[in-house]
């Protein structure tokens, strides 16, 4: 399980830009919301996405960039881009399973096509929302095992606002004995 206030696996990954991402070399203010999403064939992606293209200039606004990521390969993730008409969110691509798994993704196997008539690779990572700091510790995180009930990113935004006017610290970072 991943700590808060220790740092994250390493991360890196093709972007539909043409960059790489890699976040041991992200620059930004106060870190970067890394949203891992299930791929092109989840329709509660896409809605989820779209929040999260929304939100993006409010997150930028506090110093926070933003990026989303699948193991979709690249013709897939542009699909996802072009659905929910991106134009400020980052795409990351090839997010391979083993990697997901450090970051403490779930993985599922397909159940061929889903309700959007698109069919899910054979194996694929559940979602993760995270927000890892600067230095590349983590500060949120959350995992779910389906594609239901996600954070809303505009609580994040909010709680971010509380976390840097209170200078609020990561919590869930005792490691100890219980």
């Amino acid at each position: 399980m991943l700590m808060p206030r220790q740092k994250t696996p390493d991360l890196a990954v093709p972007t539909l830009s043409g960059e790489q991402f890699d976040l041991s070399r992200e620059k930004s203010e106060r870190g970067v919301v890394v949203c891992f999403y299930r791929g092109l064939h989840c329709p509660i992606c896409a809605n989820y996405l779209k929040e999260l293209e929304k939100q993006t200039p409010a997150f930028a606004e506090r110093g926070v960039t933003t990026i989303a990521i699948s193991s979709d390969g690249q013709e897939r993730a542009q699909a996802m881009a072009d659905k929910i008409e991106a134009k400020n969110l980052r795409f990351g691509y090839d997010l391979s399973l083993s990697k997901a798994r450090e970051w403490g993704l779930y993985i599922s196997t397909s159940r061929g096509k889903t309700s959007i008539g698109i069919e899910e690779p054979a194996l694929f990572s559940e979602p993760g929302l995270f927000l890892v700091t600067p230095e590349q510790t983590l500060y949120y995180g959350s995992v779910q095992t389906m594609p239901f009930v996600r954070p809303h990113f505009s609580e994040l935004v909010g709680a971010l606002d509380f976390a840097i006017e209170k200078n609020y610290p990561a919590r869930g970072e005792y490691a100890g004995e219980v």
